[in-house]
């Protein structure tokens, strides 16, 4: 991105949706993000995944927008980030780890409210707001306040809100975690939807067994760099699942570490 080869002579690649280069992040001694590059296919589910540590939420930080690298650059749909970030930001959804919501607005409201300040007019914003709503199992609370809202429910809303402006890329950060079966259920089928239509889905998870499920691409980091990237069954290899293909990938230690843990359970 950095070079007119990087940018495809200066021409869009709509075969991408988000173009990673040379990206570094670090805070103070820390390197979380070591020299990224990486292309997500457009009209793919995503999946980015990694142990606790890998860099995964910095990384999509680095990505949306909300945080800016100390080095390298991003494409949205062949938007730069950080050059033009109003346009960036005009082409994705975001649903980041510890959303944080209006809590004294009704989720009616809090449609309402952020489809206008994405620009759409108000019965434009009102109209897509109660379609969400209802597909996403919300219309009974709608005009409950978001204070009052579950995990699941807050997770609905946010994916509602994120999707509000019909986005071209959908970027969520552990969409599932704490989420209970229905709304997971839920949620999945709205995703899977918004795919189907050409969009594309970028999420993070260490949930490996979910992301086999959905993803048909997958890109695994370890300490901020990039191990393996590509569709599904290439990642998995030869390995009877991603679950085994990503301990090999991670070089997971086995057992307790070497420590016998004898005392453990004994009276």
């Amino acid at each position: 991105m950095d070079s007119a080869a990087d940018r495809v002579d200066g021409i869009q690649d709509e075969r991408y949706a988000v173009r990673v280069r040379g990206l570094w992040k670090r805070f103070g001694q820390r390197v979380a993000v070591a020299g990224i590059d990486l292309d997500l296919p457009a009209g793919r589910f995503v999946g980015l995944v990694g142990p606790n540590g890998a860099g995964k939420t910095t990384t999509l930080s680095m990505v949306t927008g909300l945080l800016r690298p100390d080095e390298g650059a991003v494409e949205i749909a062949g938007v730069d980030v950080w050059r033009d970030p109003a346009a960036a930001k005009a082409r994705i959804g975001v649903l980041p780890e510890g959303l944080r919501l209006y809590e004294r607005l009704t989720g009616r409201e809090t449609l309402t409210y952020l489809g206008r300040l994405r620009g759409l007019p108000a019965a434009e914003a009102g109209r897509r707001g109660d379609e969400l709503l209802d597909v996403l199992a919300l219309s009974p609370a709608q005009n409950r306040l978001i204070s009052e809202y579950s995990t699941g429910m807050r997770k609905k809303i946010g994916l509602a809100a994120a999707l509000l402006h019909n986005p071209r890329v959908l970027v969520l950060d552990e969409p599932f975690e704490g989420v209970d079966p229905v709304s997971a259920q839920t949620i999945r089928g709205v995703l899977e939807r918004y795919t189907a239509s050409g969009a594309t889905v970028v999420f993070s998870s260490h949930v490996m067994e979910l992301v086999e499920s959905l993803c048909d691409w997958v890109a695994v980091l370890v300490a901020g760099t990039v191990r393996a990237a590509g569709p599904l069954a290439e990642v998995r290899g030869d390995a009877a699942s991603l679950q085994d293909a990503f301990l090999g990938l991670v070089g997971a230690p086995g057992g307790a570490g070497g420590a016998s843990l004898d005392w453990l359970g004994t009276r």
